[in-house]
């Protein structure tokens, strides 16, 4: 027996944020730190936006971006890889397994 969840087909492309890569995808953001709350914001510049509470001290904002990340995704934290802007607001993100098709569900 299916359920509906898995009739349901992902869109063709992927957003314009996710590449695909070969251990799943890659996710271009732009970091918000010192927001008010944490969310996704939008698409800037071809990137998702994402704003944190967390300050951009310490790592502790990339942090923020992975946990809300894993939790919108339904994953778990140590799939989420930050592969390059550690210390900028341009980062890139290595998602572990999943396909940039399912990245539509992170559009606000």
């Amino acid at each position: 027996m299916t359920t509906d969840s898995e009739n349901r087909q992902l869109p063709d492309r992927a957003p314009p944020f996710a590449t695909a890569h070969g251990r799943g995808c890659l996710l271009s953001v732009r970091a918000q730190p010192g927001a008010k709350q944490n969310a996704i914001t939008g698409i800037h510049q071809g990137m998702l936006k994402i704003a944190v509470t967390a300050p951009p001290e310490q790592g502790r904002a990339n942090a923020a971006v992975i946990e809300l990340l894993a939790r919108r995704l339904g994953i778990a934290k140590s799939r989420i890889e930050l592969v390059s802007g550690a210390t900028h607001r341009h980062k890139k993100f290595l998602l572990d397994g999943v396909q940039p098709q399912q990245l539509h569900s992170l559009l606000p």
